[in-house]
């Protein structure tokens, strides 16, 4: 059974390290992909630039922050959900937006769960675990994709 990468796309170098910290803790094998920025998340997903001579193959999971510099997290998860070999793709909005409009188009563009990052350090981590728990266990992803954390 493949085990696949995890594609974090998120600006603030704290809740990447939050996060980062999170997924150990929570005994996450996976590779975890970080960029900082909507084009190098592109990028990584079709394989050009700096990614272009990345292994093959879809991430298990994006976890997507929304206010991301160079190319928006709704412009991202706009494109990942029109591209037919991308759209099959969880994506999980982790934002610290609780916007309406926000949730709302984040979810009439397919994404498949919106979080709301906690502020302090233990809820962080509680989320995060969460979100690892429901993606390595519960989650029953279509035939062929990575399966397991």
């Amino acid at each position: 059974m493949e085990l696949g990468r995890i594609l974090l796309v998120e600006d603030n170098k704290y809740d990447v390290e939050l996060t980062l910290r999170s997924l150990a803790e929570f005994n996450v094998a996976n590779e975890v992909i970080v960029v900082t920025n909507g084009a190098d998340a592109l990028d990584y997903l079709y394989r050009r630039g700096t990614f272009a001579a990345r292994h093959g193959g879809n991430p298990a999971v994006i976890l997507l922050d929304l206010k991301l510099p160079k190319v928006s997290g709704i412009e991202v998860l706009r494109i990942i959900k029109a591209d037919e070999q991308l759209k099959i793709v969880p994506v999980v909005i982790l934002t610290s937006s609780r916007e309406e409009q926000d949730l709302m188009d984040s979810y009439k563009l397919g994404v498949n769960a919106y979080v709301v990052k906690p502020i302090g350090f233990n809820e962080f981590a509680r989320a995060i675990k969460g979100l690892g728990a429901f993606w390595a266990i519960i989650n029953e992803p279509p035939p062929g994709s990575p399966r397991k954390f």
